[in-house]
């Protein structure tokens, strides 16, 4: 190993990155309606874009239908996955993997004290705060093992559960809009001998299916997708970890590490730390 790779590996580790905010989903969000809001108001007439029944019918609707096909508790996870798409971590697979190898070869020199260092820079990993505590407390290898891989599938679970629901969303907001659409030209035709309910139907029956467009293919939609590529980003970390967390527990050489996690990574990112 090179002078510089033992300066690095002596060094005292940061703690993970803080989470902070996504720019692309803020500023995707905003562009986009900011766009729509422009065009509205260059027609100058924005308070014939707002109407309580055409939202109770789209937001309301979309909401019951889509929580008939889940349970509430797994609406309520969605509504927090959801949340954290407009915050990011700057950590990025390759930098948890260079983390893992040095922390390996730390615990190779120190076996007794080297993980129990560690515990207090993870806190804001709990599923490697976890393994690492099994580690020190001797927990054999296979029951290690199943006990992390039940985790990770369990949240893996938990994540493509919360997709379902945005993708769910995205499809029933449209159809609610159309349902208020309906529901609108039944009352403005029923209305014909009566103008002044000829308007309110109209505009009933338009900004319904105005408002599922935008909720579906604006906000719902890429939403899901962009839960589901931090879905893949998590599926990839948690193999890192767990991969490390096992390498660690088996005592193996840390360069064995190296070429285990080279195999998860994008040929751009893999490491030559031993180099």
């Amino acid at each position: 190993m090179s002078s510089d790779n033992v300066q690095i590996t002596n060094a005292t580790p940061a703690p993970l990155k803080a989470r902070s905010i996504d720019g692309a989903t803020v500023l995707g969000l905003t562009a986009g309606f900011g766009f729509v809001f422009l065009a509205i108001f260059i027609g100058g007439t924005p308070e014939s874009f707002i109407d309580l029944r055409s939202t109770l019918i789209v937001l309301g609707g979309t909401l019951a239908v889509t929580t008939v096909s889940f349970s509430v508790s797994e609406i309520s996870d969605a509504c927090s996955a959801t949340l954290k798409t407009f915050s990011r971590t700057d950590t990025t697979p390759r930098e948890v993997a260079l983390r893992m190898i040095r922390l390996a070869g730390r615990v190779r020199r120190d076996p007794n004290r080297a993980v129990e260092n560690e515990l207090a820079q993870f806190k804001s990993a709990p599923f490697l705060s976890r393994g690492l505590s099994l580690v020190v407390d001797d927990t054999p290898v296979e029951d290690i093992e199943s006990l992390l891989s039940e985790e990770a599938s369990a949240s893996d679970n938990r994540q493509r559960t919360s997709v379902l629901i945005l993708q769910r969303a995205a499809e029933v907001a449209p159809a609610m809009g159309l349902i208020g659409t309906l529901v609108g030209l039944v009352q403005m035709l029923s209305g014909l001998n009566e103008p002044d309910t000829i308007g309110p139907g109209m505009a009933l029956a338009l900004l319904t299916t105005f408002y599922g467009a935008v909720l579906g293919n604006m906000v719902f939609a890429p939403l899901a997708s962009k839960l589901e590529r931090r879905a893949a980003e998590g599926r990839i970390t948690m193999s890192i970890y767990a991969v490390s967390i096992l390498s660690i527990a088996r005592k193996e050489n840390p360069r064995r590490l190296e070429l285990r996690l080279n195999t998860m990574l994008p040929p751009q990112d893999r490491l030559h730390y031993f180099n």
